[in-house]
């Protein structure tokens, strides 16, 4: 039998959580205000706690869901066990993904909320992506850490830079292929200059 009483309770979960995003898009994440949040969605502020213990948790929900849109992203990746194509491939849908929602990426990526820390349960969810990255990354032969720190700050960098200077352009999104193409070569350049230390490594 279904649950009508908790499907209703979720679906207001979920309006909270998509007012959330809205609001946060046109004042900030830190301008969210849980007396605005209410009055949009007809319910007063202390009404919200019924759902959320404050603002925290929901920006935890927020948070959560952008990792949940970001792996449904990342099954879908069709890698083919080639570098630099599956190297292309990862960076554009990161960058990508990134430069869709500048608020999400704010959110996900770096901390605009300085009180606020993801639950270990939502953190987790990040945690799989990245895992599933490097693993896939290392069956590549990319496996040192450095590497991996490397490929996530070009990113990043990318990303940062199309929000920031070309909003809803591509100009830096263009930049992925040629950015991964320097990347393998700078790790293959000196996986070659010190072949003993990446066999120390593997073991």
């Amino acid at each position: 039998m279904r649950d009508r009483r908790a499907e209703r309770h979720q679906e207001t979960v979920d309006e909270i959580v998509a007012t959330a995003w809205r609001l946060a898009g046109v004042s900030g994440l830190a301008g969210v205000s849980l007396r605005e949040l209410a009055a949009e969605i007809g319910m007063r502020p202390q009404s919200l706690y019924t759902y959320f213990d404050g603002k925290n948790a929901i920006y935890d929900a927020m948070f959560a869901q952008g990792c949940r849109q970001f792996a449904a992203g990342q099954a879908a990746w069709e890698l083919v066990g080639d570098l630099h194509t599956d190297l292309r491939t990862i960076g554009r849908h990161f960058v990508e993904f990134c430069t869709q929602d500048p608020v999400r990426y704010q959110l996900m990526f770096q901390r605009p909320i300085p009180e606020f820390e993801p639950s270990a349960e939502s953190f987790a969810i990040s945690v799989d992506s990245l895992a599933a990255i490097q693993a896939h990354l290392a069956s590549l032969g990319i496996d040192d850490p450095r590497d991996i720190d490397l490929f996530t700050a070009i990113g990043t960098g990318l990303a940062d830079q199309q929000i920031s200077n070309d909003p809803g352009g591509d100009r830096w999104i263009r930049l992925v292929d040629e950015a991964v193409d320097m990347f393998v070569a700078h790790v293959s350049s000196r996986a070659r200059a010190h072949p003993a230390n990446r066999e120390g490594q593997r073991r």
